[in-house]
């Protein structure tokens, strides 16, 4: 299972993308697009910047995966939204966002799991691996 020091280090060689390449590159991974997502770390209170993907949107809604490759622990983004739900989210050639995340529903993830498996196979390989259910966070504006 990939190590957090490899996941930071993966987030960092992916900035360091964005910005040499000044933003034409980085902004999709596997066809979907990346989100930059700012929580608050939960024993810290400092400003934790990630790089994830959203493999479905509706409007002005993001759909993210707490997968961690399938490890059997939650990934620590998802432990400080889960704390404090106000995050910000940048995407390509938009402004920073506020928005608020919550964990689906038990309904919203029976309908939103087939789309997201459907799309990109590798989450329903990472739920194989693990015994935890791995977590579908919605991304809302805050307004």
């Amino acid at each position: 299972m990939p190590s957090d020091r490899l996941f930071k280090a993966l987030n960092g060689a992916h900035r360091g993308l964005l910005k040499i390449s000044g933003g034409r590159l980085g902004w999709t991974a596997g066809k979907m697009p990346v989100l930059e997502i700012t929580t608050i770390g939960r024993r810290s209170g400092n400003l934790r910047p990630v790089m994830l993907t959203s493999p479905h949107q509706e409007g002005d809604t993001f759909v993210i995966v707490a997968s961690k490759g399938g490890t059997d622990i939650h990934p620590a983004w998802f432990l400080n939204l889960r704390e404090n739900p106000q995050v910000a989210v940048t995407t390509k050639g938009a402004p920073e966002r506020k928005m608020t995340a919550r964990v689906a529903s038990p309904e919203e993830r029976e309908r939103l799991w087939p789309i997201v498996t459907g799309k990109y196979v590798n989450y329903a390989g990472y739920q194989k691996k693990t015994d935890r259910e791995i977590p579908l966070v919605i991304l809302e504006p805050a307004d």
